[in-house]
């Protein structure tokens, strides 16, 4: 007798951020431009939508790797900035008056999207390929960043452009780095990210999160 499993994501979950994509997309791009969803954040958002409708644990597995940890630092970044402080300033651009409110509320979502990526990844367990999917990810779109978008403090004809995406030029985006030469900062920025960031949270995922069979079994 052929046995089948309930959805793990509930419905209303689906269209909720299904409707918050609807929005977020056509805002972005008209502000900000295509090449604003190249940035790791936006990936993440892009796959976490796939994942949610096709309930594959490696589309969420992914961004899990990928986002968890430089989104726990813009939380505390942010948390920083409300008390009239910096810490890296990387959340700067959200008391930024210049910019719309809508925008800047639309931007929260990296407040709740770690908690989100942690439910599904325990609902339907976490693919152990992330980490090198997205490693692999990542590294293509640093790449694409440093070749072909502008660099830290280009001058662009609309200043709301992206420059600097996923900080492939330094931390300031008005500015490169000047420690070392731009490739070696470049290599040396994604073995960072690789070693420092997606490997230890691929640890984390899989010491405490189920596999992707245990959480079909569990809703079995």
């Amino acid at each position: 007798m052929k046995t089948t499993t309930s959805p793990a994501i509930p419905l209303w979950l689906k269209t909720s951020y299904t409707a918050f994509m609807a929005v977020l997309i056509p805002v972005y791009w008209r502000y900000y431009g295509p090449t604003n969803f190249l940035y790791f954040c936006d990936v993440a958002l892009l796959l976490t939508l796939a994942g949610l409708w096709l309930e594959k644990p490696l589309l969420v597995s992914l961004p899990a790797v990928g986002i968890l940890l430089p989104q726990a630092l813009w939380c505390a970044d942010f948390a920083v900035q409300l008390t009239g402080n910096t810490m890296t300033g990387m959340t700067a651009y959200m008391f930024d008056e210049t910019k719309p409110l809508f925008l800047r509320g639309l931007s929260l979502f990296h407040g709740w999207l770690p908690f989100l990526l942690v439910f599904l990844v325990f609902k339907l367990g976490y693919d152990h390929r992330a980490f090198k999917g997205w490693a692999a990810s990542a590294t293509v779109l640093c790449l694409i960043a440093f070749c072909f978008l502008p660099k830290a403090g280009e001058a662009l004809p609309d200043p709301n452009l992206p420059r600097n995406v996923n900080y492939v030029f330094g931390m300031n985006d008005a500015r490169p780095q000047t420690w070392m030469s731009a490739e070696l900062y470049l290599v040396a920025w994604i073995a960072l990210l690789v070693i420092l960031v997606y490997l230890p949270t691929h640890f984390l995922l899989k010491k405490f999160c189920p596999t992707p069979a245990q959480a079909a079994a569990k809703r079995a």
